[in-house]
């Protein structure tokens, strides 16, 4: 895969204080790395709205992009002790992530090499795979343990026998699995975010909430929902009061790493009255819901002092109180900001201290119109009682609200998912009733958008010309 031209072009930007501007006034500084990074030109040329819905472009993306990228199939602690199995589907592909031993991790085709019936049906904890349709079996490392019909399949040697395996690193608490042994190595991959993350220490958090929702639009759509910020004035008009929207920060490290940095406890530019910084911390607290906590004098910003600031420190305060982990290293945009970096294609981790959000997008078995979203919510392990256990997944169908998952993600963010999942319906009708047949992307706010179509491109390019070297013609 080539890297992506590192030149760069001066883009619009909003007439508004840049993230830099906003962070420069913060009273406890953020890492020399929220600075902004690097935007290659990546011009501002339209994608075909097909993409969205096409079969046979969403059998390319199956057949080129899914087999060779970096996916996490399941955290650690999903699969504590050996044995233990989650099944992973991507795109009609399948597979078994396993403990195989106390310290490793194994990723094997789920799909009988005799007839092709699938060996796991569901996640679960077993010692050996059983083929539930002729009887054969496999260890936990995927090697052939009985056949109970060997004697009359002379065409099958021993490794012919074995489960393929793909190819299986860690990183952050995550199992990370790649069809495509050749694949580059998944922290190049994935850099800066585990340099960026050293901070954040995803692998000592637990999964405190994991929530899978079907949506009806297109995986890609559905993604790109969560891939900038710019939609709060039209998808969430409630968060203007206290979100810097269109000064937002977007840098795209390379073809498969980008992020977006967008303030909280400021007010959108998109708004016309102006607040005070107490009415927007009353806002973005929730006090303002609250009528008798606004006059309590521990909710009052002290004169000079920025709602971001004082946010950020009744975050470090509330925190401590929770975790017994001290956060006055911590600037005021980890404490509150939403800091999302995204890989290629289809996943991204929010950054920060309170607490890190996980998204994967994925298609819904071979249908366009549909997709999954995944939502992990990683919490720090309180200071009493003992650790607690992986959140099981709560899977919400189509027509089942977010807001059925408020428990587990909290009202105020089911409410913002609610409000994102609510649109993607009407996105999808609408991509296939464009007269132009066209998406038009922005310059600056929607360049990752408009890059992860063109890395698509590459990968789709690269395969079909793997595919003809192969069939010779």
């Amino acid at each position: 895969m080539e890297k992506t031209a590192d030149r760069e072009t001066q883009v619009s930007r909003a007439p508004a204080d840049s993230y830099e501007t906003i962070l420069a006034r913060d009273l406890v500084p953020a890492p020399d790395f929220y600075k902004e990074g690097p935007t290659p030109d990546v011009g501002t040329q339209p994608v075909a709205a097909s993409r969205y819905f096409d079969p046979a472009f969403l059998q390319k993306e199956n057949d080129y992009i899914f087999p060779h990228v970096w996916q996490w199939a399941c955290r650690e602690e999903d699969i504590p002790n050996v044995g233990d199995h989650m099944v992973f589907d991507l795109g009609g592909h399948s597979w078994i992530v396993v403990r195989s031993a106390e310290s490793e991790f194994k990723a094997l085709s789920n799909a009988c090499p005799h007839r092709g019936r699938q060996i796991a049906e569901c996640d679960g904890s077993s010692q050996r795979f059983r083929c539930a349709y002729h009887g054969l079996q496999w260890n936990l490392d995927g090697s052939l343990k009985h056949n109970p019909f060997g004697w009359d399949m002379p065409q099958w040697n021993e490794a012919g026998a074995n489960l393929p395996e793909a190819k299986v690193e860690l990183w952050g608490g995550f199992v990370f699995i790649n069809m495509d042994h050749d694949a580059p190595p998944l922290q190049e991959v994935l850099a800066p975010i585990p340099e960026h993350f050293e901070r954040y220490d995803l692998a000592g958090r637990y999964k405190a909430a994991h929530v899978i929702k079907k949506i009806r639009a297109n995986w890609k759509a559905t993604c790109e929902a969560f891939m900038e910020s710019h939609h709060v004035v039209g998808t969430h008009p409630q968060a203007l009061n206290m979100t810097g929207d269109i000064n937002s920060q977007y840098d795209n490290y390379s073809d498969y790493v980008g992020r977006q940095f967008t303030a909280q406890a400021v007010q959108s530019p998109n708004l016309e009255t102006r607040l005070t910084e107490q009415e927007i911390f009353n806002v973005a607290s929730g006090i303002s819901a609250r009528p008798d906590d606004e006059t309590d004098p521990n909710n009052l910003i002290p004169e000079g002092m920025t709602a971001r600031s004082f946010s950020a420190a009744q975050a470090r305060q509330s925190l401590k109180e929770l975790y017994d982990i001290d956060y006055s290293h911590a600037g005021d945009a980890e404490m509150i900001d939403s800091l999302l970096y995204h890989a290629f294609p289809n996943i991204a981790f929010w950054a920060g201290m309170p607490l890190n959000i996980v998204y994967r997008f994925r298609p819904n078995g071979l249908d366009p119109d549909t997709s999954l979203m995944d939502i992990l919510v990683l919490r720090p392990y309180p200071k009493d009682g003992p650790r607690p256990a992986p959140a099981e997944i709560r899977y919400l169908d189509f027509d089942e609200p977010v807001a059925l998952a408020s428990e587990e993600l909290g009202e105020g963010l089911a409410e913002v998912f609610d409000q994102d999942v609510d649109n993607l319906p009407w996105v999808q009708k609408g991509l296939r009733a464009l007269p132009h047949g066209n998406v038009a992307f922005t310059s600056y706010m929607e360049a990752r958008l408009r890059l992860h179509h063109q890395v698509a491109d590459k990968f789709i390019a690269e395969g079909e010309m793997r595919t003809h070297n192969r069939s010779g013609k």
